[in-house]
């Protein structure tokens, strides 16, 4: 069945945040706060784990690094497109719309949660690959595994951030719902060099969100989401 992963990804998010808003309505803020560094450390760490991977490389026993004018080009042109379309607005109006549909319009992070966690687990390889392998192939195995990820993920942030967070699932759903539409016209595209692009610029901005929830930054991450697009776009320039 075309699209069962996406399925089985939303799912892992929504059970991710029911278990969430149970053991998170029983902590006490200290402990919510404590768990609230704790996911920003992990996320952190899931960036630069991310981008370290596919910066650094070893040769003839020498450690060496790449893709550092890539990720400068990508950043540059993809931040100021998406200044340009605002992006980051466009997602919190959207997440005022679900607190209002929700019946939440008393959750003073609600809008912060779903935008946080929205970033959080759609941007990454993982997604796109798994997408794609489920329009061809009807192969969901990539994005069962990522519905794991996401559900530790999301309980945890759902514990410490609120209910928003578990509305991630409907940019995931889009999200990967589109790609999964449209795969055979998006696979010949996923080269090696492309994924391998996709996978450093989103790893560095999933850092952003955990710099964002460590240090109350007020990085617009969702404004450089099309950074993501041109590190694809990237791999098929004759350098």
């Amino acid at each position: 069945m075309f699209g069962l992963g996406t399925i089985i990804n939303v799912g892992g998010i929504l059970l991710g945040g029911i278990l969430g808003l149970v053991f998170g309505n029983r902590l006490e803020k200290r402990y919510q706060d404590t768990l609230m560094v704790a996911t920003a450390v992990c996320v952190l760490f899931l960036g630069i784990s991310g981008a370290l991977q596919e910066m650094m490389t070893v040769s003839d026993g020498k450690l060496s690094s790449g893709g550092t004018m890539m990720m400068i080009g990508s950043f540059a042109i993809g931040s100021l497109i998406g200044e340009w379309m605002n992006v980051d607005y466009h997602m919190e109006r959207f997440g005022e719309w679900l607190k209002v549909k929700t019946g939440s319009t008393g959750d003073a992070g609600f809008v912060n949660g779903f935008v946080t966690a929205s970033l959080t687990v759609c941007i990454g390889a993982m997604a796109v690959v798994g997408a794609i392998q489920d329009g061809i192939s009807g192969d969901y195995s990539t994005l069962a595994a990522k519905a794991v990820l996401d559900l530790i993920i999301i309980m945890i942030m759902t514990a410490s951030m609120g209910k928003g967070c578990m509305f991630s699932a409907v940019p995931v759903a889009l999200f990967q719902g589109s790609i999964t539409l449209l795969a055979r016209f998006i696979e010949p595209m996923m080269t090696a060099a492309a994924l391998s692009n996709l996978s450093l610029v989103g790893s560095i901005m999933i850092f952003c969100v955990g710099a964002n929830l460590l240090w109350n930054l007020k990085i617009r991450v969702a404004n450089m989401l099309p950074a993501l697009v041109i590190a694809v776009a990237w791999a098929f320039l004759p350098l």
